[in-house]
């Protein structure tokens, strides 16, 4: 693959994990994000829940983006920028949760978490490559 082939020449962080981590870690990961949704809605939509869910929403959009632009564009800087807005709200998301379902916003706490050391990741990537 030639994204694969980009990214093994690029200097890694001394923490990176090996690639064989990334995918259970994000299908464990993406499990407890739908299920804390599914929880946060599980009450029903009223309009205290429309922002968490915009929230909730965006964070998603920026996780989705954040894989094409690093590996399809092979933008590390951009990428950064994007995984920056991500964790700003994931945040965002999990205090919003937590005000309407302890549970769902704890759901979110792992994820959180892994994109912390992510951003540490990319910007990592980014000064070891540029």
């Amino acid at each position: 693959m030639k994204n694969m082939e980009w990214y093994n020449t690029l200097n890694k962080p001394f923490l990176n994990p090996p690639t064989v981590v990334f995918l259970p870690v994000w299908t464990i990961l993406y499990i407890m994000i739908f299920l804390s949704l599914i929880i946060f809605i599980r009450g029903g939509i009223n309009k205290g829940k429309i922002l968490p869910l915009i929230f909730f929403s965006i964070q998603m959009l920026l996780n989705f983006s954040w894989t094409r632009i690093f590996f399809g564009a092979q933008n590390i800087a951009y990428a950064f920028v994007v995984i920056i807005l991500m964790w700003i709200f994931i945040l965002l998301t999990v205090i919003s949760f937590y005000k309407h379902s302890k549970l769902s916003a704890i759901l979110l706490i792992p994820y959180f978490l892994w994109v912390t050391f992510a951003v540490y990741l990319n910007f990592e990537y980014l000064r070891l490559n540029s």
